[in-house]
């Protein structure tokens, strides 16, 4: 049993105010419920001693663990790179584990070294393939005048596959048979001209990205079983039959290009759908074309979804239960339905690429940081969905990739991108990332080329486990409750799929302009969202699996059922899923339709299933109902509305109205209890009373930024809960409704009526302490200024931390409560006051609440400000002092460009102010 004094001293590490576990409302937190953090091991020159030293540090910081991925490795430090699964290797990543385990942090590792999965174990015939068609045309009578084989250089691989003669009026026969072992086509045809096309099982060739030292090889063909399979031996090898202590084993986005094909693609297409996909290559490689080549495309699209479901990532996932391990796939940018890959895994994972626009006033955005396409909720909501509505408990988020340029990162600035995906149902974030660098290496140490460097050379450092308690406290909710969303949303595929132009089709997060912002889905989403309403997507496969209960539908034994499904306007449905949905209404269920298919997708026997579904369709008789039409059916209704609110209304569905006030939300629950994360993000302090969805007589406060918590002022009206929300620009809440709050819970101390603000006006002493190149002379007794505008170029070059000092007088009225507004901070801050430390002041708005801790008469104000790693690079740069240097890639910036910080201007760092202190009515 924990001794009193160990319960204390966690509860003031977590920033509590409650020293029991039966008092404190936070959910106890895990090693999941904590962020973590991608981490590279570049060359994998790694030993036991640093990795026991560095994941101290990343347990200090409040990481919950470490995700191993090797990658290429640091020139001049070849003698210390270690081969990928040599048993050197296997000896520190078991040493890696224990440690972890002695620390509290978990480890995830990669399966394979960079990206996409490939390495040296992997043949031409394992390989990732491409279809590869050539066309030669024939003419009456005559013998093709040269050989069949592939004419594409470096495809010594390419393997014939089928034969097809196309002629006149669409004639096709299969010639296969008729050519010999040298390529010759001993068949002429009797009349007309035709055309010959030679279908080859070909090789994209293409290697492992960022491969570490013995990870280097061909890319994996994904879409082969056997190829799979040859993969893992190798890993089964490594780690001889046993489980190693990984939690979990990761797979980055596909990233697989030009796959087009598979050895077995054929056989497969026959099997799921029926024809032979030879016999119409011609469509299948037509550059343009009609309805025909679309569903030929549609197809063939569909079938290398079912091969990367079946033969990889299940058969993926299936090997790493047999090590006790759990699977993590990055579905994203794969050629299939997204929301069946995700599913299939054990943790879906997406990701935020580049940075977003929040109107947070003083939140920096450089032009510069700016990619082709900002993250968008809707992408993340594919991987959280699939987790929600197949009853898994975590949904996590490759995150901050290339949120802004190299070194110009501050905490807040990823406060709000983590928000985003916090928002979405994302609950187990891992940062990307982390360098492991030696400790002989110096500044700025071993750093990878697309990360956010959350780095211990970092001078945000020490002020980062502010960011880490936010998230582990928001994430000790999110992972303890279940997703309450009522809504399930229909994706049609189909209509994605159905596209006459190109071939393969990765739907990734690059390209979201082509195959999502288009859709009435997304529209609908987005619609939906800003309106208040919560939802998860739903694929047709989980549809089919989906059950009701009462009139609810429940997806998954796990999951929290919903109160309606919505198909938006669309043109393609399966009868399979048409005839599921109208079932389901029999049973009980709501079923919404936007506008009813007008076809069915696919080739294959077109015309007998458009008939039956004109005959499913005559069969729904519908009532008008004004604004929208109903049939009742069975226990249930299928609604007929344009307008999708106008059946929610009708149905008695309500949308959260907070949302009108420029709140973002997501609701949880947990038996009796339902969490609220509420987060602003606009320009203006929302202080209001705001109306919620469920009804409770009290409402507990929960601040995730400090762990502070009270009773909110609420009250119940109409079946609602009326609270009052007091929330800053940046600032964000959770309220508990339910459950059992303790006899002497205090209430939450609103600060939103300002009845004065007096500046601190004083002089300030300014000392320097950990950084470099050079620690700049201390000053005494001067106004209150960035360090960089002292004049002094050491001052300008200095990354690291300074501390700013003053005394002042004041007089506390007994009817105030005190805020300390620290003004601008460049770019993070630890507060103390007359000796008590405050805490950390990390994110907009850039506040901390001061209470009894300011006293009547002389106060003594110390603040420590850290800021980036921006100027010291930059000053390097300018000095010609090589600092990276690395195989393959090297290092670039965020356009893909040598990077190079000589020209940038010097970052503002340290304390602009005005620094004062805001009294409110208490």
């Amino acid at each position: 049993m924990l001794k009193k004094t160990t319960l204390f001293a966690f509860a003031i590490a977590f920033g509590l105010n409650a020293i029991y576990a039966q008092t404190n409302p936070w959910p106890q937190p895990e090693k999941q419920m904590h962020p973590w953090t991608r981490w590279w091991w570049p060359g994998s020159a790694v030993d036991n001693k640093d990795i026991d030293i560095l994941l101290k540090k990343y347990q200090e910081a409040g990481f919950g663990g470490v995700e191993i991925t090797p990658i290429y490795g640091a020139k001049g430090f070849e003698n210390r790179y270690i081969d990928f699964l040599s048993p050197k290797w296997m000896d520190v990543l078991n040493n890696t584990v224990q440690t972890g385990n002695k620390l509290g942090l978990g480890v995830d590792m990669n399966t394979g070294t960079g990206w996409p999965f490939g390495g040296p174990q992997i043949t031409p015939a394992d390989a990732a393939s491409k279809l590869i068609v050539q066309v030669y045309p024939l003419k009456a009578e005559k013998l093709l005048g040269e050989k069949i084989t592939v004419k594409e250089p470096k495809q010594e691989a390419a393997v014939l596959q089928r034969v097809i003669a196309v002629g006149p009026k669409e004639q096709k026969i299969d010639v296969t048979a008729h050519v010999d072992a040298n390529g010759n086509l001993g068949w002429r045809p009797q009349s007309g001209d035709w055309q010959v096309y030679a279908i080859f099982n070909g090789k994209t060739r293409q290697l492992v990205k960022r491969a570490a030292p013995g990870g280097e090889g061909f890319t994996l063909d994904h879409l082969n079983k056997t190829a799979v399979d040859d993969y893992l031996k190798r890993f089964d090898n490594a780690f001889k039959g046993k489980s190693s202590g990984v939690r979990a084993f990761f797979n980055d986005s596909y990233e697989v290009y030009g796959a087009t094909w598979s050895a077995g693609f054929l056989d497969e297409f026959k099997r799921i759908k029926g024809y032979d996909l030879a016999v119409q290559v011609d469509k299948l490689t037509a550059k343009e074309g009609g309805d025909d080549v679309a569903r030929v495309k549609s197809d063939y699209r569909e079938v290398m979804s079912e091969m990367l479901l079946n033969n990889f990532t299940k058969e993926w996932t299936n090997w790493a239960h047999q090590y006790q391990a759990v699977s993590k796939n990055q579905s994203h940018g794969s050629p299939g339905n997204l929301l069946d890959l995700y599913g299939a895994v054990d943790i879906p994972e997406c990701e935020t690429f580049g940075s977003s626009y929040f109107p947070i006033p003083g939140l920096r955005r450089d032009s510069g940081d700016i990619r082709n396409v900002d993250p968008d909720p809707m992408m993340f909501k594919f991987a959280t969905s699939a987790a929600h509505v197949n009853g898994k408990k975590y949904v996590s988020s490759e995150t901050f990739t290339w949120l802004t340029e190299h070194f110009k990162t501050s905490l807040s600035q990823m406060k709000p991108e983590a928000e985003q995906l916090l928002l979405t149902g994302v609950n187990h974030l891992f940062y990307h990332g982390t360098t492991y660098s030696p400790q002989d290496v110096p500044f700025p140490g071993w750093l990878f080329y697309a990360s956010t460097n959350v780095v211990p050379a970092n001078p945000f450092w020490n002020h980062l486990k502010g960011l880490n308690d936010y998230i582990t406290r928001v994430q000790s909710v999110t992972q303890s409750a279940k997703a309450d969303n009522e809504i399930l949303l229909y994706w049609p595929v189909y209509d994605v799929w159905n596209d006459a132009n190109g071939l393969m089709m990765p739907l990734g997060v690059h390209d979201v302009d082509r195959w999502l912002h288009p859709t009435d889905f997304y529209k609908d989403a987005v619609s939906l969202n800003k309106k208040g309403y919560s939802f998860d997507f739903v694929s047709d496969k989980v549809i089919g699996q989906t059950v009701v209960n009462g009139n609810k539908l429940v997806t998954h034994v796990n999951a929290r059922p919903y109160q309606t499904l919505v198909v938006p306007s669309l043109k393609l449905m399966s009868n399979v899923t048409l005839q599921k949905l109208i079932d389901l209404a029999g049973q009980g269920a709501n079923i919404i339709f936007q506008a009813l298919p007008t076809d069915v997708p696919g080739y294959h026997n077109l015309e007998q299933e458009r008939k039956t579904l004109q005959t499913t369709l005559a069969s729904l008789k519908f009532a008008d109902n004004g604004k929208l039409k109903v049939m009742n059916t069975g226990a249930g209704k299928v609604i007929l509305a344009t307008q999708i609110d106008d059946a929610l209304n009708f149905l008695n569905i309500h949308r959260e109205q907070l949302t009108d006030c420029g709140l973002q939300f997501l609701r949880r629950a947990d038996g009796d209890k339902t969490y609220y994360y509420l987060v602003n993000h606009t320009a203006n302090t929302i202080s209001e009373n705001v109306l919620l969805n469920k009804a409770s007589d009290t409402v507990l406060w929960m601040d995730p930024q400090n762990g502070a918590y009270g009773l909110a002022d609420a009250h119940t009206q109409n079946g609602h809960t009326s609270v009052k929300v007091s929330l800053k620009p940046g600032e964000a809440c959770i309220l508990q409704m339910g459950g059992n709050f303790a006899a002497n819970t205090v209430k939450w101390v609103y600060q939103d009526t300002l009845q004065r603000n007096i500046p601190i006006e004083t002089k300030w002493d300014l000392s320097f302490g950990e950084g470099g190149p050079e620690k700049p002379e201390n000053r005494s007794k001067i106004d209150l200024l960035p360090w960089t505008s002292l004049g002094d170029s050491k001052a300008e070059a200095f990354a690291g931390v300074a501390t700013y000092s003053t005394t002042f007088k004041f007089k506390p009225k007994t009817n105030e409560t005190y805020v300390l507004d620290l003004g601008k901070v460049a770019e993070s801050a630890r507060v103390w006051l007359n000796g008590k430390d405050l805490g950390l002041v990390w994110s907009f708005p850039f506040e901390i609440r001061l209470n009894e801790t300011l006293k009547k008469g002389k106060n003594e104000l110390k603040i420590e400000v850290a800021n980036l790693m921006a100027n010291r690079i930059r000053y390097m740069d300018q000095k010609g002092i090589q600092w990276r240097n690395y195989h393959e890639i090297n290092f670039v910036n965020i356009n893909y460009k040598p990077f190079d910080a000589s020209s940038w201007p010097v970052m503002t760092s340290g304390l602009s102010g005005p620094i004062s202190i805001k009294a409110y009515k208490k």
